[in-house]
């Protein structure tokens, strides 16, 4: 049975335990629980120009940066879903607009490919849904096969705020990657962007 982490304080770090010659696949699982109060509740845009109510819809994605120094996201908005076997060696799974699968939403990060990768942000938005996150209890769990699994609760909340930057995955020495526990909420994209030094150009977009 595998040991598992929970990184409770902002700034709370951990090394990732190699494997072999490399860390391997990094699976980074996001759920959340659907709630009745937050399916009654309007969307964050109806909640602003009127409208049916919408479910929580919760999404994972990432900011990355390379060690080239290309820098872009990968998430279900706008379908940059990535790929792990190539170029930027980061792929999400699916789009899980309910908060009802089994599996949740998932990042895989290609470990083996460390070399490439200088940075990952790990976050979450609310796509859909009032910017309710104590409704939400989402957890991120990481798994990899050198060592232990490591969680993440997204317990601070920011209610309003439709954006949570969850984890900083920094490469070490092109050996390993060091994980720290974020948690910070934004308004949405260009403000955690700006937070976080990416310098990308961001644009409304839709899936």
């Amino acid at each position: 049975m595998k040991i598992l982490i929970e990184l409770k304080k902002k700034g709370q770090s951990i090394n990732l335990s190699k494997k072999g010659n490399d860390v391997g696949e990094i699976l980074v699982n996001l759920k959340w629980n659907q709630h009745t109060k937050a399916a009654k509740s309007g969307g964050f845009l109806s909640s602003l120009f009127g409208g049916a109510p919408k479910n929580l819809d919760l999404d994972l994605g990432c900011l990355y940066e390379m060690t080239s120094g290309e820098k872009g996201c990968v998430q279900a908005l706008g379908n940059a879903f990535g790929a792990s076997n190539s170029y930027p060696y980061i792929q999400l799974d699916h789009d899980d607009r309910t908060g009802e699968s089994a599996g949740g939403e998932n990042l895989r990060i290609n470990g083996s490919n460390i070399k490439h990768i200088k940075r990952v942000l790990v976050y979450a938005f609310i796509y859909e849904g009032a910017a309710n996150w104590s409704e939400a209890d989402g957890i991120v769990k990481l798994t990899y096969g050198g060592g232990e699994d490591i969680v993440v609760k997204l317990d601070e909340h920011r209610n309003g705020k439709v954006m949570c930057a969850i984890a900083m995955i920094e490469n070490i020495n092109n050996e390993t990657f060091k994980v720290q526990r974020l948690v910070e909420y934004y308004q949405g994209h260009a403000q955690l962007d700006k937070a976080h030094g990416w310098g990308i150009s961001w644009t409304a977009g839709s899936k």
